[in-house]
């Protein structure tokens, strides 16, 4: 089961069902079971993140950066975890694996438009504001 490593955690680790270890090849990645589906209400999302010390000792982290579980998926929770170091790495049996955080959101309603209203920052990008 999904388990917070503290009151105040806003993500719940996800675990490796596996009883043997798993080893993830230097920039490879490994798909990692948790064995478990959740049914994640309607206008909330799942979503999937790095656990900051596999990150950060490992190098292994989401895939896809960013999971999405939305909230008519019923099937198994898959991690898709991809090793960025230059060395194999492995996942012991039911190693914390990553985090799910359960979040609202709202759906867009995108309308097609020749004009955006203007702003102070405008088209400015990608650092345009110096901060």
């Amino acid at each position: 089961m999904p388990s917070y490593a503290s009151a105040s955690a806003a993500g719940a680790d996800l675990y490796a069902l596996s009883d043997h270890e798993i080893r993830i090849d230097a920039h490879g990645t490994a798909v990692v079971h948790t064995g478990i589906a959740a049914e994640i209400p309607e206008g909330y999302v799942g979503l999937i993140f790095a656990r900051s010390g596999l990150a950060s000792k490992k190098g292994l982290a989401p895939a896809n950066k960013v999971g999405v579980i939305d909230s008519d998926y019923r099937g198994e929770i898959r991690v898709a975890l991809h090793n960025h170091s230059k060395y194999t790495q492995s996942i012991e049996p039911y190693e914390r694996v990553a985090q799910l955080v359960i979040m609202p959101y709202v759906c867009a309603e995108f309308i097609e438009t020749e004009e955006l209203s203007q702003t102070e920052r405008g088209e400015g990008g990608f650092g345009s504001t110096g901060k």
